[in-house]
């Protein structure tokens, strides 16, 4: 297939596109989507991914700093991809922005996309649909252990706060409501995200106007001295937005956390409402499923939660959360407009010819 090229970062704040190794498997995957994932991809780009500084050492499950650390530059940026294989069917994969792939099926992760779906939104079916899908079985795990039947088992007729608003927390706001919750409400400062979560339909609140928590304890009364969230989906990757998440809460409540963080917590006041409500912090990312549910809950079936999820609503979240469809040519500039705050997108989408 010749030279690949790639979005590249080539050291903190420079980025470009050039020609990277086109892979070693015997699968030929020509792009046709690649999605943003703005707040990982920013972190390399401006230099504060912890993979840059420390080594992670999967055997003891620890961030070390006395081994080699990635470091630049970062060229497999990017795991939300849409491709076409030979035989004329799309595919979706993680594989990072770049013209094309040779896939190794032994080792790569290959989705195939039904027919009836809109083949941009498959950028969201291998990977960032089932973090959001992995959210929502963690909220049914707390409430069910290991026997989680259904992804409604958590959330299914109960009060959901969703703090971000950004590709994250919109989905998994439709997935909350997709699987019954009786009211699913999301918390963001800017007006864009406000305004696209309430065009697909989900509740909005200004966490910058007025107090939050005392609004939604106002309005969500379990019985006296209970009031609040039953679970809090932690999608914005700012300390800040965790406390926030945290005051929300009914007692005993969990938050169910997905975010990337790169700052410290000095901002999350263990001795106040953590502390007096008794409160949880669930992480849910990806990398694990809850402990007990893998047999049943594996990633093929987060993906197929996903498809679901976008067959349902796929026309609205490709109208207002798809908000910029650019070339990957133009992805340099994009990134250094992100960083520097003179362009705001909430899914930015690289289209390839």
């Amino acid at each position: 297939m010749g030279g690949h090229r790639a979005l590249v970062v080539e050291r903190a704040e420079v980025a470009a596109v050039r020609e990277v190794p086109e892979g070693e498997g015997p699968l030929p995957v020509r792009t046709v989507y690649s999605g943003l994932s703005a707040g990982t991809e920013l972190a390399f780009y401006t230099g504060n991914h912890p993979s840059l500084h420390t080594s992670f050492d999967p055997e003891l499950a620890l961030f070390r700093t006395d081994r080699a650390a990635v470091g630049y530059p970062i060229t497999r940026l990017g795991y939300m991809e849409v491709g076409l294989v030979p035989d004329g069917g799309l595919v979706a994969m993680t594989y990072g922005h770049r013209t094309a792939y040779l896939a190794d099926p032994l080792r790569d992760r290959i989705v195939p996309l039904p027919p009836d779906l809109d083949p941009l939104l498959g950028i969201y079916v291998a990977h960032m649909g089932p973090i959001c899908a992995n959210g929502l079985l963690h909220a049914a795990a707390e409430v069910h252990g290991t026997d989680v039947r259904d992804l409604g088992d958590g959330v299914r007729g109960r009060r959901i706060a969703v703090v971000g608003g950004g590709v994250v927390g919109l989905l998994t706001g439709l997935f909350a409501r997709r699987h019954g919750a009786g009211e699913v409400v999301v918390l963001d400062p800017t007006p864009d995200r406000r305004a696209a979560a309430e065009r697909l339909g989900l509740g909005v609140l200004d966490p910058e106007v007025g107090d939050p928590a005392v609004v939604l304890k106002t309005r969500w009364r379990h019985g006296p001295g209970d009031r609040g969230a039953d679970v809090v989906f932690q999608c914005r990757g700012r300390a800040a937005a965790l406390a926030l998440a945290l005051r929300l809460l009914r007692p005993q409540g969990t938050v169910v956390d997905l975010a990337f963080y790169v700052d410290d917590a000095a901002a999350v006041r263990l001795g106040e409402e953590f502390h007096h409500n008794g409160l949880g912090v669930r992480c849910a990312q990806i990398g694990r499923v809850p402990r007990g549910t893998a047999h049943v809950w594996d990633r093929e079936r987060l993906s197929a939660e996903t498809i679901g999820v976008l067959r349902a609503d796929g026309a609205a979240v490709r109208e207002h959360v798809v908000t910029d469809v650019v070339p990957l040519d133009e992805g340099p500039a994009l990134l250094a407009d992100l960083a520097a705050h003179r362009r705001h997108v909430i899914q930015a989408v690289f289209a390839f010819d």
